[in-house]
Order: C-alpha cells, then sequence, then structure tokens
C-alpha cells in the first residue's frame, strides 16, 4: 500500500482522517466526523477542545482499521500533516493538559468591545484599525487570535492565574492538537507553523517570529506562546494511539492548505472556498503585497525552515454556507441544505422583483471590515417567496466574493481570468454558475474534492522526500463560465452596494 501520508483536517463543522498514496490524489482510506458548536449567548461560538482531540482520535482509529481492513498497515503510513480551521483561540494547562476554557472559534464576536479599548491605545487617538498592519498585515479585528487571547486573559480567572504560576499555553487548534499528539504533559511540542501564527496578529510578517510591539500592545505574555515553525519540516513524532513513532512533518492551516492543494503553487493563482465562510487567497510569491483596499497579507506557506515564505492576499467572508444553516434552522424556509438549487431555482420562474440579502449577522469582514454592520434583506415585495430569500442567500455568497475579488484586482493591479474553487458549496451548480455571471470569471472545480488535506499531505510528504511539489498534479475540472453581460453583472453589483450601505453601523443606532 506504501507509502502513504496522512493528513489530518480538523474544521469547523467536522474532522477527518485521509490517507493518501505519496505524491498522488489518490485517497486510500479515510473517516470524519462531525464536530458540535456551543453558543452561549449572541455572537459566541465556541467548541470543546476536548471533544476537537477525541474526534480527531477517532478519525484516525477509525481510518487505520478501515486501511487494514483493505490489506493495508500502518507501517505503511510514512508522515503526518496537520491543517485546521484558523485563528480559533485555546488555552490550556501545561501541568495537566486541562483546557483553561472552551475554543473561542474564528467567527466569534465577544470580541467587539475589546476591540473598542484597543483603538482606544492607538497614538492620537485615531482609532485606526490598520494601525498594526505593517507589522503584522493584519486590521484589528474581532477575527484574529491575539484578540480572543486578550478576551480571555481579562475575563477568565483562571487564565490569569495559570499565566502568572507559568503554567498557561496558547495556541490555535493546530497547536492544541500537536501538543497532544506528541506527549501532551509528557514533552509533549508546543509549536505553530508561520501560516497560523500570522492570523494570530502577533507574528511580524516580514521576520517570521514573536514580534515585542504585537505583543506589548496586546499585553501578552511571551511564555504563553508555541514556537513557530515552517510548514514543512518534521516536528517529532506521535507518541500515542496506532500512529505512535509516525512523524508529524507538516503543518498548514486550512485556507492555505487548500492553495496548496488546489495546486496555485505559482505567483498571480487563486482559490476560493466555499464552506461556513468563503475565503479567497491569492498567491503573490515572495513579494508581500501590503492592501489599501481592505484585504490582509498573509504567509501562504513556507516549505521548509531555510526557504522564503511565500505570502497571499486573502479575503474573508464570514458567512456563506452559514447563511443557509440558518435559513434551515432559525427561519424553516430551507428544508435542508442540499435543496438550496432546487428553491433557488424556482425564482427563475416566478416574478418577484429582486431580492437581496446582507448577511451581516455578526458584521462584515474584507473588504469592508464593520463589525458594527448587521443582515438586511430588502427589495421584498408582496410577491416575494421562500424561493426569492434563498435565491437571494446564493448571490449574497458570490457578491461578497466579487467584493474581494475587486479588491485583488486593485492591490494587485492585475484581473483575475479564473479562480480555483472547492468546499462544500461547490456540490450546488447554480451558485458556481452565479458565481461565475456576477463576478465575470470563469470558475473551475477540481473534482478532488479532498483539497484542504491534500494541501496538509503534500507539505508532510514534501518534508521527507515523497512529495515533489515542483511535479504539478493534474486535477480534473469542472468548468463555469459566465452568461451575463456585462452592463447586467454590473447593475445588480451596485445594488448589491446599496444593500450593504444599508446594513452599516445597525450595531450602534
Amino acid at each position: 500500500m506504501g507509502p502513504l501520508i496522512g493528513a489530518i483536517d480538523e474544521g469547523t463543522s467536522s474532522a477527518r482522517f485521509i490517507l493518501f498514496k505519496a505524491g498522488t490524489t489518490e485517497v486510500v482510506a479515510s473517516h470524519q466526523q462531525s464536530l458540535s458548536q456551543i453558543c452561549p449567548q449572541e455572537g459566541w461560538v465556541e467548541q470543546d477542545p476536548m471533544e476537537i482531540l477525541s474526534v480527531v482520535n477517532t478519525c484516525i482509529e477509525k481510518t487505520i482499521d478501515k486501511l487494514i481492513s483493505i490489506g493495508g498497515s500502518v507501517n505503511d503510513i510514512a508522515a503526518v500533516g496537520v491543517t485546521n480551521q484558523r485563528e480559533s483561540t485555546l488555552v490550556w494547562e501545561k501541568s495537566t493538559g486541562k483546557p483553561l476554557y472552551n475554543s473561542i472559534v474564528w467567527l466569534d464576536v465577544r470580541t467587539s468591545t475589546t476591540v473598542d479599548q484597543l483603538l482606544e491605545k492607538i497614538p492620537n487617538k485615531t482609532k485606526n484599525k490598520n494601525y498594526l498592519k505593517p507589522l503584522c498585515g493584519l486590521p484589528i479585528s474581532p477575527y484574529f487570535s491575539a484578540l480572543k487571547l486578550r478576551w480571555l486573559i481579562d475575563n477568565v480567572q483562571n487564565v490569569k492565574k495559570a499565566i502568572a504560576a507559568n503554567d498557561c499555553l496558547f495556541g490555535t487548534v493546530d497547536s492544541w492538537l500537536i501538543w497532544n499528539l506528541t506527549g501532551g504533559v509528557n514533552n509533549g511540542l508546543h509549536l505553530t507553523d508561520v501560516t497560523n501564527a500570522s492570523r494570530t496578529m502577533l507574528m511580524n510578517i516580514d521576520t517570521l517570529k514573536w514580534d515585542p510591539v504585537l505583543l506589548h500592545f496586546f499585553e501578552v505574555t511571551p511564555s504563553v506562546l508555541p514556537k513557530i515553525k515552517s510548514s514543512s519540516e518534521v516536528y517529532g513524532n506521535i507518541e500515542t494511539g496506532s500512529l505512535r513513532g509516525v512523524p508529524i512533518a507538516g503543518c498548514v492551516g486550512d485556507q492555505q492548505s487548500a492553495l496548496l492543494g488546489q495546486q496555485c503553487l505559482e505567483r498571480g493563482q487563486a482559490k476560493a472556498t466555499y464552506g461556513t465562510g468563503c475565503f479567497l487567497l491569492y498567491n503573490t510569491g515572495t513579494i508581500k503585497v501590503s492592501s489599501s483596499h481592505g484585504l490582509i497579507t498573509t504567509v501562504a506557506y513556507q516549505l521548509g525552515p531555510k526557504s522564503p515564505p511565500i505570502y497571499a492576499l486573502e479575503g474573508s467572508v464570514a458567512i456563506a454556507g452559514a447563511a443557509l444553516n440558518w435559513l434551515r434552522d432559525n427561519m424553516t424556509v430551507l428544508p435542508s441544505f442540499g435543496e438550496a438549487q432546487k428553491i433557488a431555482e424556482e425564482a427563475e420562474l416566478q416574478e418577484s422583483g429582486e431580492v437581496y440579502f446582507v448577511p451581516a449577522f455578526s458584521g462584515l469582514y474584507a473588504p469592508y471590515w464593520q463589525q458594527e454592520a448587521r443582515g438586511v434583506i430588502i427589495g421584498i415585495s408582496e410577491d416575494t417567496q421562500a424561493c426569492h430569500i434563498v435565491r437571494a442567500t446564493l448571490d449574497a455568497v458570490c457578491f461578497q466574493t466579487r467584493d474581494i475579488l475587486e479588491a485583488m484586482i486593485k492591490d494587485y493591479g492585475s484581473h483575475l481570468a479564473s479562480i480555483q474553487v472547492d468546499g462544500g458549496m461547490t456540490a450546488n451548480s447554480l451558485l458556481m454558475q452565479l458565481q461565475a455571471d456576477l463576478a465575470g470569471v470563469t470558475v473551475a472545480k477540481a473534482s478532488m474534492a479532498e483539497s484542504t488535506a491534500l494541501g496538509a499531505a503534500m507539505v508532510a510528504g514534501a518534508a521527507i522526500g515523497l512529495w515533489d511539489l515542483s511535479q504539478h498534479l493534474e486535477i480534473a475540472c469542472e468548468i463555469w463560465t459566465p452568461k451575463l453581460s456585462d452592463d447586467e453583472r454590473d447593475i445588480r453589483y451596485s445594488k448589491w452596494k446599496l444593500a450593504v450601505e444599508k446594513a452599516m453601523g445597525w450595531d450602534v443606532l
């Protein structure tokens, strides 16, 4: 069977473990399990760190059972890579391994008040959200990990006590998993990679080290921080379960991992992942492009400690698939996620005027960075039906993606002719056609669905010499091309921008 490369893919709604035949897209065995979310109050989203760890371990063991059942062996597995939901923030006791609080998930907005407090610290009272951008590439926003860590320090007594006792470790989900898998309280490795570190607001985007100015600004003690490593190197061996002795040789945040898995390894290539949110990454190579149009600068990957970092421009949409979940669970106008296409297609057959939906449930991310925005549905008439709301929800995903593409063109100076896409929502072919129509780009969906996990396998395999990243993997794609005229596309986009204006500032009225 071997050699095989394993990928731990820990997302917001589920985790999976996938075994790839080294150097290929061939999946030999896999197992996936869902993860629960905890919402103590409006805008708060948490997960149980112990559940995350348990589910990942279950996925590993179930996958190995499947491998053995088809004649394989654990000895066929040469290395494991890790990819994870980014920005989600965990703190735990070094001495016991016990979490000091639930994981605060990336889309949680409880830190809005923390943002306000930090903006007051900025010299000359400018309240400039981009004050730290030259150092870390990121605006001051509830999205990023440093804000979540600051909230934990300010509001959870056990965290304060553990830091005072030098018994607190901070990390994103990758750090939590790697620490536990490599021994935990018995000398587990406390580390992260440059891609995840670049989402904390604490790493210098040029030096790839924790920055003393940023640490001082957020009042974070260096002792809680993991060691920053490249995305592709042997960190250490797994010490638990069936994978005991197998090296962990790669780590990369999920969106950057999808960029790798989509084979966007050349400067100027871009991908969009449609899941709970939607994330667009544009590979800018070794050139760090600073955005003046609401995007963020992030590390795309670093293929070994002696290799230069590869950078990307990124635009993040908080609410994509989550809006369909909202229609299903809160509004009960959508029986199931899978029926969205069928119901939205009914809107084509009926007259209702145009309905626009801005799903700013917890503010707007790129390119607006407006935490005070709230959702609006506009253009409703007495003829509006549920199908029009569902269609407007799909349109909203596409318009938000166009917002980011427009900003990328302004920042980078060249028009994108096509984007690679992946994620659960790409099963909706109407959405893909709408994306092509409303953004005016060709949309290419790879037939290989596991691009995020593939990226983690690629960096792990490369670290041990079993994956040649210079050899482009040919992956068959399904293609959608624009059918709308430029005039029709632009008229609809201008109406979307009017709807976004209506959504702004609602939480401060």
